[in-house]
């Protein structure tokens, strides 16, 4: 990517930054915040990472997570912090939208905002925007951006660390969403000091057992599969949540499983939240469910990974689902 002389020259000199992601922060959201906190500090700026709401347990290894400002637990604090801030940095979201009241919060601050992002169609809410949605991650652009910025030698161990915490978490331990670039930056890593092992580790080897429980009842009591659409569903109600006291960040993943059946190409969670329904869709190949979530349900995000929600009921919501799959057949269909 090609990076302007003046974003060099004063991101080059101490300031005061704010870095952004998403509401209901993945991998992805986490990794990238945190390594772009560790390089930019090696300048000697003062960094905060804030997020609209908590994050997943599993990324508690991540150097300086414990520092992350969440607005919904922190608001009073984050306001203070907001105040003294010059640079705002948006990562893995395009949208202020995407981080509810820290965006109204900031909209008129004055202050150089910059985007790095790989979702499709982004606002310009930002001077500076590096938006390519074909990279694999945002920590991927995070990685780039860092080189191209001249500081390759900035991303030390722990930089590394948080990238391929988002690189292996947004690609799905590199079975989706891969290109031949994304395997040459892992390999640097590596070459930098990088344990992708231990990460890995950290990251897939600590659920705890009421997750595993969870993941059984998902398959063996809440799994529709529908074949003639090559489709199949997981769906969680209110009660689920309550029985198996589930949390933000303990469906992660679920969806997944149901890509590993042989035929299916269209995989979709569908739970019941306090105040909508949400859609999590995957799939196979060159069928975009980004369109799907686009379309339908006021969603969006990538062609084989999207999101969406439902103001409807849940009975409703998957009816609607179910509904739309006959639009879709051929694609669904469609061997590739």
């Amino acid at each position: 990517m090609e990076i302007p002389s003046a974003l060099k020259q004063l991101l080059h000199y101490p300031q005061n930054v704010a870095i952004f992601s998403h509401r209901n922060p993945d991998g992805d959201a986490i990794g990238s915040a945190l390594a772009m906190r560790h390089y930019l500090e090696q300048y000697g700026h003062t960094v905060h990472v804030l997020f609209p709401s908590e994050y997943p347990a599993e990324f508690e290894f991540l150097p300086l997570a414990e520092d992350i400002l969440i607005w919904d637990i922190h608001t009073e604090e984050c306001k203070q912090v907001l105040n003294k801030k010059n640079v705002f940095i948006f990562l893995d979201f395009n949208a202020i939208s995407r981080i509810d009241k820290l965006g109204e919060h900031i909209k008129n601050m004055p202050g150089t905002r910059i985007l790095i992002d790989h979702h499709l169609y982004p606002d310009p809410i930002a001077d500076y925007i590096f938006s390519e949605p074909a990279a694999s991650s945002t920590c991927e652009l995070v990685y780039r951006f860092i080189t191209d910025m001249g500081d390759a030698q900035k991303i030390n161990p722990t930089v590394g660390k948080c990238l391929y915490a988002g690189i292996v978490t947004d690609t799905g331990s590199f079975r989706h969403a891969t290109n031949s670039t994304i395997f040459r930056i892992v390999a640097d890593l590596i070459d930098r000091g990088m344990d992708d092992t231990d990460v890995q580790d950290k990251i897939f080897n600590s659920q705890k057992e009421k997750n595993l429980r969870l993941l059984g009842h998902c398959l063996a009591n809440r799994m529709e599969y529908l074949p003639e659409f090559r489709t199949a569903f997981i769906w969680l109600s209110r009660k689920d949540y309550e029985d198996f006291e589930i949390q933000r960040g303990d469906t992660e993943g679920i969806v997944n499983y149901l890509l590993t059946i042989r035929d299916v190409r269209l995989a979709a969670l569908i739970h019941n939240q306090p105040t909508i329904v949400k859609l999590s869709l995957r799939s196979k190949g060159d069928l975009d469910v980004q369109e799907i979530c686009r379309t339908h349900f006021s969603g969006g995000g990538h062609k084989n990974a999207s999101g969406a929600y439902s103001h409807d009921s849940l009975k409703s919501t998957i009816q609607k689902f179910k509904d739309l799959l006959p639009l879709y057949k051929d694609a669904l269909l469609k061997n590739n």
